[in-house]
């Protein structure tokens, strides 16, 4: 492409490049101008520089696992900012983190580590158990996600019901501006409150604010054992009861999943897992801690569970345990598989409020007459719902009645997924405008030239 010299060693303007890095997997697609991948953080302060002054979007980009579109380069609809000589009109610069992949530091001492954004979730897993430490986490897609991603995103996953999510282990961040300028946020520290948070600000920011080129995480010992349960249900609303009296009686499971019939039957299509075809709903539930401590709670899970009219087994071994994650992972590729154009949304409501949601979703399933496969991280309310139309169609207004129910319950539009493209026609109805224009003046502070990731999360005006 004439006119474009980016002062950085790879990067690329085939039209294969192109077209591989203009989707993530949300489904939507876009086109960029330009592929770059640095390698180190000088590289990216060149590269954002030289943005800056020809006025073109750049887009950040870990692995493209996001479900709302946050990665897409520039996709319909979308207007970008003017651009200069070297891109066309509309055209972007995707920002890859793959080539910036190391885990810098492990300090076992405190308890951090130090890693580029482009480290694999799974592949820090594995490096931190060496020491005897662990990362909690851990969303469905940790094999293949980045930490900069999960950091663009506050990802969760299973175990946040006990441990949290990405914005509380990130104690420190090292990010370049959209005018080219180095910031560090945070401490290194387990306490710190000198000034404003903007580390917390930018985890979850989606690629808005700022370019993340380094993250010290908070690590935890790995506990001494893991106990882990299979209640299968004959009914979805007991199974939704089963999670409110678990956390209701005290106990707080390190995982507490669920998936219903529809996800079941997914599963066991695309690889089967011995998961019971005749049962409505299942809670795949770990306790983890003391030997003897994690007993006591188990046996109280499990009256509880059988109370509600369940049949309870616990996995034998670590072969029996991994092959239950396989199935939970296993789910939306099943659901994908199985229908090529779902509608995945990831709401939350308030953990007591989960049983009602789950009638709600049946009965929305009945009246729109379209299939919904639900699963999800039940015991922090949080459930991954799935729309199964037989063809593609606009389901926006299925997905507003969806979000009124759940804003009803006192619930919020995602919990980890964030709101990128998909989720922005939506906002609204749950951001009040004071606030939404409040968060409008944050992201120009930042991106006074409005280059990065334009076009996510704020609804056209």
């Amino acid at each position: 492409m004439s006119g474009l010299k980016l002062d950085i060693r790879r990067y690329s303007t085939d039209p294969e490049d192109l077209l591989a890095y203009g989707f993530d997997a949300s489904g939507l697609s876009g086109a960029a101008a330009v592929v770059a991948w640095p390698e180190t953080t000088e590289e990216v302060i060149k590269l954002m520089r030289h943005a800056s002054q020809m006025k073109a979007a750049v887009i950040p980009r870990g692995a493209g696992t996001g479900m709302t579109g946050g990665a897409v380069p520039m996709p319909a609809g979308i207007q970008m900012p003017a651009v200069g000589a070297g891109l066309p009109p509309g055209g972007a610069i995707v920002l890859s983190f793959e080539r910036m992949n190391r885990i810098l530091e492990v300090d076992d001492v405190n308890l951090t580590v130090l890693v580029e954004p482009g480290v694999v979730n799974g592949r820090l897993q594995r490096e931190l158990a060496g020491y005897g430490l662990f990362y909690p986490p851990d969303p469905a897609s940790l094999e293949f996600c980045t930490i900069g991603g999960n950091v663009a995103e506050n990802a969760g996953g299973p175990k946040a019901l006990k441990y949290g999510v990405t914005k509380d282990y990130v104690l420190w961040l090292e990010a370049v501006l959209p005018g080219g300028e180095l910031i560090h946020t945070g401490v290194q520290t387990p306490k710190g409150v000198v000034g404003y948070d903007l580390t917390r600000l930018l985890v979850g920011s989606e690629g808005t604010l700022a370019a993340v080129t380094k993250i010290r995480l908070k690590v935890l010992p790995l506990p001494e054992d893991v106990l882990t349960l299979l209640a299968i249900f004959g009914d979805v609303g007991a199974a939704g009861e089963a999670v409110s009296r678990i956390i209701a009686s005290k106990i707080i499971p390190r995982t507490l999943e669920i998936m219903d019939r529809q996800c079941m039957l997914a599963v066991e299509s695309k690889s089967p897992a011995g998961l019971p075809s005749g049962a409505e709903a299942l809670l795949l539930i770990e306790l983890d801690g003391h030997p003897e401590a994690i007993k006591a709670e188990a046996g109280r899970v499990i009256e509880i569970c059988r109370m509600l009219g369940a049949e309870v087994t616990m996995a034998e071994d670590d072969a029996a345990r991994e092959a239950l994650w396989r199935a939970r992972r296993g789910v939306s590729p099943a659901l994908y598989q199985m229908c090529p154009h779902k509608v995945s949304e990831d709401i939350v409501v308030p953990r007591g409020n989960i049983a009602r949601m789950l009638s709600e979703l049946k009965a929305l399933a009945l009246k729109t007459s379209i299939p919904i496969a639900s699963f999800g991280h039940a015991g922090d309310g949080n459930l991954h719902v799935n729309l199964l139309p037989e063809e593609k169609k606009d389901l926006t207004p299925v997905l507003r009645e969806l979000f009124e129910k759940v804003l009803a319950l006192g619930g919020t539009l995602s919990g980890e997924h964030g709101v990128g493209l998909t989720k922005k026609p939506f906002i609204r109805m749950e951001i009040k405008p004071v606030e939404l224009d409040l968060m409008r003046r944050i992201k120009k502070a930042f991106d006074p030239g409005g280059i990065l990731n334009p076009g996510k999360i704020f609804p056209e005006t």
